[in-house]
């Protein structure tokens, strides 16, 4: 009985530790001027101060929120939910209140950044792939849309997979990695025909592509620092580290620190890197 005893006061102490620490919070997103962090966690999406406090719970729909995206001026936060059954785009008050949908696609919508004038939302769907596309329809194969923050018509921006998103603050040009095939994501260490690169894409009269990145391996996640450096995630190295590229020829300036976490690089440091 004695033992019995001790390994209930036992449990109910992790389940009681476990209450009041939450774990796996996801999507992490700071605000453009650095103070607030949006996150997802068990399905809504929570605000905290960046220096630590009480979260602000956002959302408390029975179904999933997740990926917040911040405008740039820091005062909504588009996410997905599929409260309606598929994932469809959604914008909220930063401070809480009701949120308002943006797209009605039958497929699944993923937000990834919003315009630099804070007019549009621009996110990942498999809705319609161009009429010369060489894809095969694919759910995990998506084009580039944007939609406004107002509400009204989904634009393409973009017939082949983009992610990642990162606009310039003149809105004249963007960085994004690729997806050329459904290889898994979390894999470690792979170096294959459809791994990940980051492209820029100018959207300053005709239209152009530029791939920045050959590594046989995995680059993604890239973030403009200012007009002349940006920072990406690569194996370079043999394990996931943060990389700064100049502009003015695409010349890797440096690799920052021997070794990174891949978890805390995907979802913190390329965000962070960018406020300081």
């Amino acid at each position: 009985m004695k033992r019995l005893l001790t390994c209930m006061a036992f449990g109910m102490a992790a389940l009681a530790t476990q209450a009041i620490t939450p774990l796996w919070l996801r999507d992490v997103q700071i605000s453009p001027d650095g103070s607030t962090i949006a996150f997802g966690y068990k399905g809504d999406i929570y605000t905290v101060d960046a220096k630590g406090g009480t979260a602000k719970q956002l959302t408390t729909q029975s179904s999933f929120e997740g990926n917040p995206i911040w405008s740039p001026d820091g005062k909504q936060i588009a996410f997905a939910s599929n409260r309606d059954g598929n994932f469809d785009i959604y914008v909220v008050s930063a401070e809480g209140g009701s949120a308002k949908k943006l797209t009605r696609n039958s497929a699944s919508e993923l937000p990834s950044a919003f315009t630099p004038d804070g007019k549009y939302v621009v996110f990942s769907a498999n809705i319609q792939d161009p009429a010369q596309s060489a894809f095969f329809p694919s759910a995990t194969m998506t084009e580039l849309y944007k939609v406004p923050v107002a509400g009204g018509r989904t634009q393409q921006i973009i017939g082949t997979p983009a992610e990642a998103v990162c606009y310039m603050p003149d809105g004249k040009s963007f960085l994004y990695q690729d997806r050329k095939g459904g290889e898994d994501e979390w894999r470690k260490h792979h170096t294959s025909s459809i791994t990940r690169d980051i492209w820029l894409c100018n959207l300053d009269g005709a239209r152009s592509y530029k791939k920045l990145s050959n590594f046989k391996g995995e680059d993604r996640n890239p973030v403009w620092a200012n007009a002349d450096t940006y920072y990406y995630l690569s194996e370079q190295g043999g394990t996931f580290n943060v990389f700064k590229v100049r502009t003015a020829d695409f010349k890797l300036i440096c690799r920052l620190g021997k070794r990174c976490f891949c978890l805390v690089i995907f979802f913190i440091v390329p965000l962070c890197i960018l406020r300081r």
